[in-house]
């Protein structure tokens, strides 16, 4: 039986939730280089030796920001992907979950792109599997709506990753306020669509 969380634990939990969302704010404006302990602590305020009571320094927290983004991903994805048995209804849903997270995490989609390379071996190894999940996920719902065409898996992965690209790359490009426009949404997961079924 688990005990229940005390008011300390759930400061704590509260702490370092603020902590990683911090981190993930000025790791996208700065770079993962560019952003001390200090900085992280400031912004949620406390001093940069008191992050150590939640985590073991800055390149844990930038990998505690980035297993976490995965995993999100792939609960995420595997949670819409249940919802129906239909095929191109399970595709349309994963579009639509895809682009609303990017749109809303614009900031963990940069330090994602950027700063992987900065990652400790274990965690880069926990993304890059994470990764490999949440593709194969997409590949198998892609898979089911091209039958009885019977793609490749290498094509398969192909557009996969390129529909990826096509989403992930709107926290580059747009404004914040255009992110948050509902229009902004409607247009990106119809050009995903559009873009993930074209035929080789």
């Amino acid at each position: 039986m688990t005990s229940p969380l005390t008011a300390r634990d759930r400061a704590k939990a509260e702490r370092s939730d603020a902590l990683l969302h911090a981190a993930a704010r000025l790791f996208a404006a700065r770079g993962y280089t560019g952003v001390s302990l200090e900085d992280i602590g400031a912004a949620v305020g406390v001093s940069g030796p008191a992050v150590y009571r939640h985590f073991a320094g800055k390149q844990a927290l930038l990998g505690a920001v980035l297993v976490k983004v995965s995993h999100d991903l792939v609960d995420g994805g595997e949670r819409v992907a249940a919802l129906t048995d239909d095929a191109d209804e399970r595709m349309r849903g994963l579009i639509r979950f895809h682009v609303d997270f990017a749109l809303g995490n614009a900031e963990v989609i940069q330090v994602q792109d950027r700063d992987v390379a900065h990652l400790a071996e274990a965690d880069r190894a926990e993304v890059r599997r994470l990764q490999r999940a949440y593709i194969e996920l997409w590949m198998d719902a892609l898979a089911a709506v091209d039958r009885p065409a019977a793609v490749e898996r290498d094509e398969l992965r192909l557009r996969v990753q390129a529909c990826f690209g096509l989403i992930n790359s709107t926290p580059h490009s747009t404004r914040a306020a255009t992110r948050r426009h509902s229009a902004t949404a409607t247009v990106l997961a119809a050009m995903a669509d559009a873009a993930l079924r074209a035929v080789s």
